[in-house]
């Protein structure tokens, strides 16, 4: 049996979301598991599939592995909203990244099932937040575990330029020949001290440097913001021309205009 070691005045409902997206207005939830950590020491969990009522994107699939033939004879969230609010009835809520994205997109279910879930009275605990808090991803700390020095005047740019070319060399001998997993937890390559390889790990998948485009798994760049998240950009750029305009007049990067710029014209010169 699963048991817990926290001081608790009230049940911690720890969840985590499996979504089509990460859209909180568009996207919908097709997984909710909840592992509620009860006042004695034990913990229930509760796993429930969920019908979107919409088609899960291929890219989401591949990251959770749910498809819509696995959601297909679920129920929706409506049908399930007051019974999962029962669940979670008084009890705070945790996660990993929760406050960023679970809590929120739980809410907005709740909520467009007209089911009033308040998190007012609930305390929000979110695990990701105290292991960046507690083991920073900066540069400082970089050094000190890559190459066991402290890093003296930090912020100063040379310090900090020397500080780095002294973390990349170090992480080039401690994790050569180590393979590593992408996002969808596929092996890629391993580290290899050689800069394309570098190369395809930390900046493949970069169209324009505010990412607001991105490549997909085939290669193909793609919208990474808004209504169009996901879409090709030349079947965005055909479907609604104006889409293009509204981009070079809005508030983007001009490395964004010009990438995008650049995809317009490539399919203008390949008619």
């Amino acid at each position: 049996m699963l048991t817990h070691q926290l001081k608790l005045r009230k049940p911690l409902a720890v969840f985590d979301l499996e979504t089509t997206g990460i859209n909180m207005i568009k996207d919908r939830i097709v997984e909710i598991s909840i592992a509620k950590a009860n006042i004695d020491g034990t913990v229930t969990v509760k796993t429930r599939r969920v019908n979107p009522g919409m088609p899960i994107p291929l890219e989401s699939s591949l990251i959770h592995g749910i498809y819509d033939e696995d959601v297909a004879n679920e129920p929706n969230f409506k049908q399930i909203a007051k019974s999962m609010a029962q669940f979670l009835e008084g009890c705070d809520l945790a996660g990993f990244n929760s406050n960023r994205f679970d809590v929120p997109m739980l809410v907005e279910e709740f909520l467009r099932n007209e089911v009033d879930f308040d998190v007012k009275n609930r305390r929000l605990i979110d695990a990701q937040r105290i292991f960046h808090l507690m083991e920073p991803r900066n540069l400082g700390a970089a050094y000190k575990f890559y190459c066991q020095k402290e890093l003296i005047d930090a912020h100063s740019a040379e310090a900090d330029t020397i500080a780095t070319l002294e973390v990349l060399n170090a992480q080039v001998q401690h994790y050569e020949g180590v393979k590593i997993k992408n996002s969808q937890g596929e092996e890629i390559e391993p580290v290899k001290n050689d800069m394309d390889a570098l190369h395809e790990i930390t900046a493949s998948k970069l169209v324009d440097f505010a990412q607001r485009m991105t490549y997909n798994k085939d290669g193909i760049e793609v919208i990474n913001f808004g209504k169009h998240a996901g879409k090709p950009v030349l079947q965005v750029l055909k479907e609604e021309p104006s889409y293009y305009d509204w981009m070079m007049k809005g508030d983007f990067p001009m490395d964004t205009k010009r990438k995008l710029t650049e995809i317009k014209l490539r399919a203008f010169n390949n008619k």
